[in-house]
């Protein structure tokens, strides 16, 4: 099963795909959209297209995004939430159920610390994706995003696997 992972940001918003055959997991593929244009309706358009040809692209099965927190600045958060709307809709539109995690629960499953600074997700990604090059620290988050999402499938999957056995 192929797995988007999208980290959301107006700029810059990371994506990375990974394949999960199991607890195996893979590195396929990752990047950095970065927003074009001086108004927020094109830099968000720009996001839109190039997610839209990654997705084209490389066909992924599943995707998961990132929560957005809510810090001081309100209109930072609310910005932030349109290029989120962008990183849900792109993959909704092409029929892809979108799971979503709160940043400390991607660094919890990746990490294995809710608290985690990007050198450490950066460095336990690269541990978990052998020889994947990783375009930044957006696509490094992105990649942790699509690691949780895989690993909480797997994990829904043995639950539900286990109620069926359960029930028989």
């Amino acid at each position: 099963m192929r797995v988007l992972g999208v980290d959301p940001g107006l700029r810059n918003l990371g994506w990375g795909l990974i394949e999960a055959d199991g607890s195996r997991l893979s590195h396929v593929a990752n990047g950095v959209c970065t927003s074009e244009g001086d108004d927020l309706g094109a830099r968000l358009l720009s996001l839109y297209r190039q997610l839209t040809t990654v997705i084209a692209e490389f066909a992924p099965d599943a995707a998961a995004v990132e929560q957005t927190f809510v810090n001081k600045d309100g209109a930072g958060t609310l910005k932030l939430g349109q290029a989120r709307g962008i990183a849900m809709l792109v993959p909704a539109q092409a029929g892809l159920t979108v799971g979503e995690y709160a940043p400390n629960t991607v660094k919890k499953t990746v990490v294995g610390v809710g608290h985690a600074d990007k050198r450490q997700i950066n460095h336990m990604v690269k541990l978990q994706l052998p020889g994947a090059k990783i375009a930044g620290p957006d696509a490094a988050d992105a990649l942790a995003i699509a690691i949780c999402h895989a690993f909480h499938m797997q994990t829904t999957g043995r639950v539900a696997a286990a109620v069926a056995r359960a029930g028989a």
